[in-house]
């Protein structure tokens, strides 16, 4: 039996024809060939139960074709759509950049949604998604805390245990139970971890997933990028979670114990300039000029999946040349003497070129090595527990609070702007506004007395008096 529908007579449409089938119309429409392979392409879709439905939606297809917005129809999962994609953007992504995504696909997102169909993907999936990381996403064991709490048990029934007990009881490598007890014998104490994973990750996720899901637009498996509109964790303004940068104080009484360090040279190039980790680990010879008094920093080392890669460095704008001090530059003669002093112990000729700082057979370091010598280091001085990279907050903040120009610490540390390097280092210290506060209110009040007791107190050490009173003999 023909089904019934809209028998009035259309006009012909290029490229699409709609006919019965059973009891229901269905479509065809004519897609441009394969843009490889050449061969013919058609949309199909049928159960309409008018042929006026069939026309009506065969015209959309036919529409969003040629506006280039077609998605076909496909079962294509998740899963499925990032191993490709991975494949496809490794060769223009970073090697840090493609293990991040590859490592917050294959731990976060195909878990959870990789059975899931691509075009089954919406905005509400994606905020679930983003949720359910917030509230119970972490994978990975706190393994740190599980060895501490069984180091302390031991420790109060009066015998420290040993790596390798350490590492029975609590499932991990003897490398990791050795490295543990020296934390501990140190006082470093792990701060136990969450379900949840940290808002700055699940931001990370969904930056791969919003790049992702844009080229998924662009090759047309989806008609829309759900992670435009989906909602993220809010991260605060407040006080970040990391330790406060150094004062110089503490920062000299670090210095005095890390010259007499093998690593002198870096650390005092560390402490003068805020590189980077990789920066310095990446540093070489021939890109050091003493007699000038300057320093190219140019190549990387970074860590990708566990091992040690030379690199281009961060940005554009992370490749630079600086001015050495004339203490740094003592420093560094130092090394180029250790070094050349090193390589005549191994039989080697004196080298002009390579990494300037390494072992002394002339094997660059690794970077997680500079980070262990680093923390051995604060642990002798005891000044406050801090990260490597926060020396660069220490210098960054020094130079702001002792006036120096923004744009040239943002040159200097290989920012891409000053605005974001005065947003990321603030001024610690404050009152440095009280001239502009003291000038403004002359303004107003030019003929006013100030209230007894209203005027605030000079800065703690100052010998200067306040203004309005006699020195004190």
């Amino acid at each position: 039996m023909t089904p019934q529908g809209n028998k009035r007579r259309r006009p012909a449409i290029p490229g699409i024809s709609v006919y019965p089938r059973g009891k229901t119309f269905a479509y065809n429409v004519e897609l441009p060939a394969d843009s490889v392979t050449g061969e013919r392409r058609r949309e199909y879709a049928g159960g309409f139960a008018t042929e006026e439905e069939a026309w009506s939606e065969a015209v959309k297809v036919k529409n969003s074709q040629e506006e280039g917005r077609l998605a076909r129809s496909s079962r294509r999962t998740v899963a499925q759509f990032l191993t490709e994609w991975l494949e496809t953007v490794q060769q223009e992504l970073k090697g840090t950049t493609y293990t991040n995504y590859r490592d917050y696909s294959t731990a976060y997102v195909i878990p959870l949604m990789g059975r899931r169909r691509l075009q089954e993907v919406d905005v509400p999936t994606l905020n679930a998604f983003y949720r359910r990381l917030l509230d119970s996403g972490r994978l990975k064991p706190d393994n740190n805390s599980v060895m501490y709490a069984f180091w302390q048990e031991q420790k109060a029934k009066g015998q420290e245990p040993t790596p390798a007990q350490i590492s029975r009881t609590c499932k991990t490598s003897i490398h990791a139970a050795r490295a543990a007890v020296l934390r501990y014998r140190r006082g470093r104490i792990p701060v136990r971890k969450p379900a949840g994973l940290a808002p700055k990750t699940v931001k990370n996720v969904h930056r791969m997933l919003h790049r992702a899901l844009s080229d998924a637009v662009a090759w047309r498996y989806t008609a829309y990028n759900p992670a435009v509109h989906a909602s993220l964790p809010r991260t605060g303004r407040g006080k970040k979670n990391r330790p406060e940068p150094w004062t110089v104080p503490q920062l000299i009484a670090w210095l005095e114990v890390a010259r007499n360090d093998r690593d002198a040279g870096m650390w005092m190039l560390a402490a003068t300039t805020g590189m980077r980790r990789s920066e310095l680990a990446g540093t070489r010879r021939d890109l050091l000029d003493l007699d000038a008094g300057t320093l190219v920093i140019e190549p990387t080392r970074v860590v990708v999946a566990g091992r040690a890669e030379e690199s281009d460095g961060k940005t554009d704008s992370s490749q630079r040349t600086i001015s050495l001090d004339v203490f740094t530059v003592a420093a560094l003669r130092r090394q180029l003497a250790m070094l050349d002093e090193e390589a005549a112990a191994f039989g080697q000729a004196p080298a002009a070129q390579g990494h300037l700082f390494c072992h002394p057979d002339g094997r660059p370091l690794h970077p997680d090595t500079i980070t262990r010598r680093f923390n051995r280091l604060v642990d002798q001085v005891g000044v406050p527990r801090i990260r490597l990279h926060d020396v660069r907050h220490t210098y960054a903040t020094a130079c702001l609070d002792a006036g120096i120009n923004p744009k040239l610490i943002s040159d200097r540390i290989g920012h891409s702007s000053t605005a974001f390097t005065l947003t990321t280092y603030t001024h610690r210290s404050t009152g440095q506004d009280r001239a502009v506060a003291e000038d403004f209110a002359r303004l107003l009040f030019a003929d006013a007395t100030p209230a007894p007791g209203s005027q605030p107190s000079p800065d703690p050490g100052s010998d200067e008096p306040r203004e309005g009173t006699a020195p004190q003999p």
